[in-house]
């Protein structure tokens, strides 16, 4: 670099001049030949480092959004799984609830029938102890009926009865017949 500083002032001392606004080849050669230099050093030790870098930084870019995108797709179809079990957990609750209900109904309708057998039953026994007790009651009368006309019949045999006498054998029995019950 220095030589190309010497040669450029013997250029300028040989014109008999040194110009700063002045045209010469060697001049133009000599910034060609630095501006290459300087590229080729930016070229080697800056461009191609910073470029590797960069490479570096968008292919990690590259992996981590794949590995976002990755992950966005599992999320996406644990959801899906998760929608659908929830959905298979609704329709069994569902079936569950049908089932249970269907039963409830049918032990209802089980529990109605039994207890308006049970109540028939009931009112059958019922009717057919009214039915005893009346038999028996109307027995009874019958037999103190037959006691009364017997003792009646009785006293008639013993005396014979005048209408006065008559009647005080009726209010005799009716008398008794109180007594009785």
């Amino acid at each position: 670099m220095i030589e190309l500083l010497n040669i450029a002032e013997e250029t300028a001392t040989t014109q008999g001049q040194f110009s700063l606004v002045s045209i010469d080849p060697n001049t133009i050669v000599f910034t060609l030949i630095n501006t290459l230099i300087i590229f080729l050093i930016y070229f080697f030790f800056l461009h191609k480092p910073v470029c590797k870098i960069l490479d570096q930084r968008a292919e990690m870019v590259n992996k981590e959004m794949d590995e976002a995108e990755q992950a966005k797709n599992e999320a996406a179809a644990v959801k899906a799984e998760y929608e659908q079990r929830l959905q298979e957990s609704k329709e069994e609750a569902n079936k569950i609830v049908a089932e249970a209900t269907k039963k409830a109904q049918q032990r209802e309708t089980e529990i109605i029938a039994s207890a308006n057998e049970e109540a028939a039953q009931l009112k059958k026994r019922a009717e057919e102890s009214i039915e005893k007790e009346k038999k028996k009651a109307i027995n009874e009368i019958k037999e103190e009926i037959s006691e009364m006309v017997v003792m009646a019949a009785s006293k008639v045999a013993e005396k014979e009865i005048s209408e006065k006498d008559n009647e005080k054998i009726i209010d005799t029995v009716l008398s008794q017949i109180g007594e009785n019950d």
